[in-house]
């Protein structure tokens, strides 16, 4: 990674002065690396020893973790968003940095290379086993992949197929003392026309491969209604299954245990909602700190702004875990807030990247693509900004939904105001880029060259994924084709959209927008740019910042 004249940071690379050469080398893990950033929008880390939840407020969805030593790294699902698979790094379950993405392109590629909403990645697991680290994830129209390296910050092997089949989904591995490895899965009633029971299969050590000896090991019909998500461990002698029920924004934790790997399994609700304002608790990670500490990672569905990330403490009585706070029942409800993980160490402050300068020689970790990217959509310049060319619009197309040249990023926050400052160059009329607020519905603020001259006007599309119609408000008339761009977000995910020709005074444009989620994603924030038609000279917008502030 090469930062460039608008950084202040400049740590590694290749770099010229007027009268020579210097070259500095980076550890080759740090070119997969983000610079460490505090976000100014929302920071869980209160700095006097305690946390509120959620640890990140973002659309980190069907979180897992796994401890390596005194190193934590979460994964979470990322549908058709790519890269996808993200890869978080920890040292003390609270400060989270965005480290890698373990998969740059999804496969099968002719299907990717589309917007696939609500498809691609679901519920992963990532576990470390004799010195590599693995991460299995479902493709619900394809089965189960694996991937693996020896070092989470650099590159992860190609996607293995190792259970072919639809409906598959949601797999964990367990590799027992004996040798023998298992991995447990679960069913997408949308694919398979069966769910709500948890199946396990034999699987080779090297885990390449499973057995088809598949056995229902718990039937969820009667108590545990979309049971789903199985994370496999074993602890003094029990096989344990986590495992969330209920539906997503409404259910609950579940533990399954037996003294058999195959069963039978008992049951028990270990964390509710009860009073509390966290809906849905349900579907992460046991993990444990070299201290002797047990906590628990799972998400909470909160609409536009996704699937937001909590950390509980848990522990264990009768052999049974207890996450949250113990109401009496021996099932525990989420906490607000709680002392740090005891980690033996403190650690300074970290977040997930939001605000982005565009320095680098390559996009930053927070920016996915809704396909797989092609080249000519857009790169980073060595002026520092981002290009952004303008794509023929596809064919059969109506509006954004089924665009794949979208360059996106997640809600960093409950509340923020996102400001950016961009160039746009058409070289045609009726080319344009957007400031986009993305989801089922969605609104953007639209620069557009008509007549040789530019104007900014509000667009809002409801009901996109049913093919829904852009309507266009008031247009205004601007000077210069360098502009600032305004985006604030309120409670509720209400968005207001304005713009500035000089950075200092801004005009609202259009009404307000309430925001809506994607297919199983938050809304999310960025850009793109369009035309109709195929040129041999497309238009373009340079993008030169981004800053998300409160």
């Amino acid at each position: 990674m090469v930062r460039r004249s608008k950084s202040a940071l400049v740590p590694y690379g290749i770099f010229v002065t007027k009268n020579c050469f210097l070259f500095l080398m980076a550890p080759i893990w740090l070119l997969g690396q983000t610079q460490q950033s505090i976000s100014e929008v929302w920071q869980s880390d209160q700095g006097d020893g305690t946390y509120v939840n959620p640890i990140l407020h973002a659309d980190y969805s069907d979180p897992d973790v796994v401890r390596v030593g005194e190193d934590y790294y979460m994964t979470a699902s990322s549908f058709n968003c790519i890269p996808g698979l993200p890869i978080l790094h920890s040292k003390d379950l609270v400060n989270w940095q965005l480290v890698n993405h373990a998969l740059p392109k999804q496969v099968p590629l002719d299907v990717f290379d589309m917007p696939q909403h609500a498809n691609g990645v679901w519920a992963p697991c990532i576990r470390f086993h004799e010195g590599m680290y693995y991460i299995f994830y479902p493709d619900p129209d394809f089965g189960i992949y694996m991937i693996k390296t020896n070092d989470p910050n650099t590159n992860w092997s190609e996607p293995q197929l190792i259970k072919s089949g639809k409906g598959l989904i949601d797999p964990a591995p367990l590799w027992d003392e004996d040798g023998k490895a298992y991995l447990a899965y679960a069913f997408a009633g949308s694919r398979a026309g069966i769910k709500s029971m948890l199946m396990v299969c034999a699987m080779s050590p090297d885990a390449t491969r499973t057995v088809e000896n598949d056995v229902l090991v718990f039937d969820g019909h009667e108590k545990q209604p979309t049971i789903e998500g199985p994370k496999f461990y074993k602890r003094n002698g029990y096989y344990y299954l986590f495992a969330p029920a209920g539906g997503v924004s409404t259910g609950w934790q579940l533990v399954l245990r037996s003294k058999n790997v195959l069963g039978p399994y008992e049951e028990k609700i270990v964390m509710e909602q009860g009073a509390t304002p966290i809906n849905g608790p349900h579907q992460g990670a046991w993990v444990d700190t070299i201290t002797g500490e047990d906590w628990f990672i799972h998400f909470q569905d909160k609409g536009a702004y996704g699937r937001v990330v909590h950390l509980q403490p848990m522990k264990w009585k009768n052999d049974w875990p207890i996450i949250g706070k113990d109401q009496g029942n021996g099932i525990g409800v989420p906490v607000l807030g709680y002392k740090k993980p005891n980690v033996g160490k403190m650690y300074p402050k970290v977040t997930p990247p939001d605000s982005d300068g565009f320095d680098t020689t390559s996009l930053e970790l927070q920016w996915q693509w809704h396909a797989n990217p092609k080249l000519y959509w857009g790169f980073p310049t060595s002026n520092g900004y981002f290009r952004l060319f303008c794509q023929a619009i596809p064919e059969g197309v109506t509006n954004l939904w089924d665009v794949p040249n979208l360059l996106l990023q997640k809600w960093p926050s409950e509340t923020f105001t996102a400001t950016t400052k961009v160039a746009f160059r058409a070289h045609e009329d009726g080319e344009k880029a957007g400031f986009l607020i993305m989801g089922r519905s969605y609104a953007y603020l639209e620069v557009k060259q008509e007549k040789d001259e530019l104007y900014v006007s509000q667009v809002i599309c409801d009901n996109a994924d049913l093919k829904g119609i852009e309507t266009v408000g008031k247009s205004y008339k601007v000077k210069s084709n360098e502009l600032y761009l305004r985006i604030v977000v309120n409670k509720g995910g209400k968005c207001l959209f304005s713009f500035s020709e000089d950075g200092k005074t801004f005009k609202n444009v259009g009404e307000g927008f309430v925001a809506r989620e994607g297919k199983w994603i938050g809304a999310k924030i960025g850009y793109f740019a369009q035309r109709k038609g195929i040129t041999n000279n497309a238009g373009y917008l340079d993008i030169d910042w981004i800053r998300f502030t409160p």
